[in-house]
């Protein structure tokens, strides 16, 4: 281990130095920090929507139209970030410093399609719906917390480096 990986509070490198300067350059880190906070207030509307319709019973196609809006959201954060991923790594997804992240991003998308797909088929009932659409935020959280965690190490490692 080099001293700069003793000075990383992980005990590795996120970025190399050619890397960091991709994504300090690169606009697509500038997309992605707009449409990660974006994401997150639509999340928690819809949260508060989804959570309003399953207390009362009132209020399914408010829900409804915002979890499609949340997924909508979702796929966009996730194409421009494979894009930043691919500019900053060189590989469209699972570059080593995000592969869990990204793995764990499969498995929300996953929930959000499996609901876009159950609406469009109407093979679920609203409170199926809703039920899946509750899954999918409890991932989306799990994998906002990931990131977070990881963008907290970026910021540490970056202290540590300079």
């Amino acid at each position: 281990m080099s001293v700069l990986d003793e000075q990383t509070p992980h005990g590795f490198r996120i970025y190399t130095e050619a890397e960091r300067a991709r994504r300090d350059a690169s606009p697509w880190t500038l997309v992605q920090g707009v449409l990660a906070p974006l994401q997150f207030v639509v999340f928690l509307v819809s949260l508060a929507l989804v959570v309003r319709y399953l207390l009362t019973g009132s209020g399914y196609e408010a829900a409804t139209v915002s979890i499609v809006v949340k997924t909508l959201v979702l796929y966009a954060i996730m194409v421009t970030g494979s894009i930043w991923e691919k500019v900053v790594f060189g590989k469209w997804l699972f570059a080593k410093p995000f592969f869990w992240e990204d793995v764990f991003s499969f498995v929300v998308i996953a929930l959000h399609t499996l609901y876009i797909w159950a609406l469009s088929t109407g093979s679920l009932s609203p409170d199926q719906l809703m039920a899946v659409a509750l899954a999918a935020y409890a991932a989306y959280v799990v994998n906002a917390g990931q990131f977070l965690r990881k963008l907290r190490l970026a910021r540490l490692e970056a202290a540590a480096v300079s």
